[in-house]
């Protein structure tokens, strides 16, 4: 069993506070990313588990046992970092196998272990070349190879894809997931990209500041921000934010731009709010509202369009081909279901 649990942990330096009480269960098997801007703590907290940091208050469990004083080799875990730290000397079988030559293991069961993890990882033809010789991508399964073959308990991922080009970090988020599920070890992963947590974690942990903003799936996340924080960090593009007030059932931006809404929570009315859309939650609608285009960027398969809407800019993601130019006007119109709606005071989302 690799279930983790962290509760109520606290991190300082000298007087300074960067972890405040952090508290989450991750089940056995459970894939789970920890996400967030630099300096929210997130790599903090994954070298506290691994035990590379210490703990100034609370509790850290893996697989039922507190591991808080134990040092890293008796945690039952692996760790693989953004940098690849492959030995040059060695070759990838070498490199792979390293770990067990160290702990004693028999060579017979070594080479098995190897072997099976090459397979996993689509190594084999590589097994005795050295790291020069391989890509970026090559490399960074070898370091992956080098943690599955101890058969660890939980494994700990420390933004493995920040060196790899654009296609190659698709490439290797879709060759960890499939990894998990072939395996079914927990593992905890930090990345500061919310689209690599989008598409690879079962449940995304969101912190900001040292503290945890909000847990659930993705899609939770995406659906259901829990304030404004998040509602502004998942999803690419950003949600489209708006200030202004309630007035019965409708949004009244600052600019007096009045959006219509179909069922705004009970207790928005008269309130200081601020109106939250996705881009992709924009429509074209000649009887819309007017904006003024500023940059009209075709990708292909959508047209993304930045404009200047109830004062501000926003940006509308259409599956239709845009014409207009910068300058010109175009109408929107925000799907009423799909708007949210958040305290202006407090930031936390407000429902119906």
């Amino acid at each position: 069993m690799g279930a983790v649990s962290i509760n109520n942990v606290r991190k300082n330096y000298g007087n300074m506070e960067v972890l405040h009480g952090v508290s989450v269960d991750i089940a056995d098997g459970e894939f789970v990313i920890l996400v967030g801007p630099s300096g929210c703590g997130k790599s903090t907290l994954l070298r506290m588990i691994a035990g590379l940091e210490e703990i100034t208050s609370g509790e850290i469990s893996i697989a039922g046992r507190v591991v808080n004083n134990l040092p890293p080799k008796e945690r039952d875990i692996a760790m693989v970092f953004q940098s690849y730290a492959l030995y040059p000397h060695m070759t990838v079988e070498q490199n792979m196998g390293f770990s067990l030559k160290l702990a004693r293991v028999d060579k017979e069961e070594t080479r098995k272990r190897v072997a099976n993890a090459a397979a996993i990882l689509g190594l084999e033809p590589y097994l005795k070349r050295y790291p020069r010789h391989l890509s970026g991508g090559q490399r960074q399964r070898v370091a992956m190879g080098r943690a599955i073959v101890r058969n660890p308990a939980v494994f700990l991922f420390d933004e493995p894809l920040s060196n790899l080009d654009a296609k190659l970090r698709v490439q290797m988020r879709s060759e960890i997931k499939q990894n998990h599920m072939r395996l079914g070890t927990t593992t905890v992963y930090v990345t500061h990209d919310q689209i690599e947590a989008m598409t690879m974690a079962d449940r995304i942990v969101v912190m900001h500041d040292g503290i945890i903003e909000q847990i659930g799936s993705p899609l939770e996340l995406y659906d259901r921000p829990a304030n404004l924080f998040v509602a502004g960090f998942i999803g690419s593009p950003a949600m489209n934010m708006i200030a202004g007030k309630m007035e019965g059932n409708t949004f009244v931006a600052a600019d007096g731009t009045r959006v219509e809404l179909s069922n705004p929570p009970a207790g928005a009315a008269g309130k200081a709010v601020t109106l939250g859309v996705r881009p992709e939650h924009l429509h074209l609608d000649p009887a819309g509202l007017p904006a003024e285009i500023l940059t009209v960027e075709p990708t292909g398969s959508e047209t993304q369009v930045v404009a200047r809407f109830a004062g501000q800019e926003i940006m509308g993601a259409f599956r239709e081909r845009v014409t207009a130019r910068p300058g010109e006007s175009i109408r929107i119109r925000p799907e009423p279901t799909a708007v949210h709606l958040f305290d202006s005071q407090t930031g936390a989302r407000l429902t119906a």
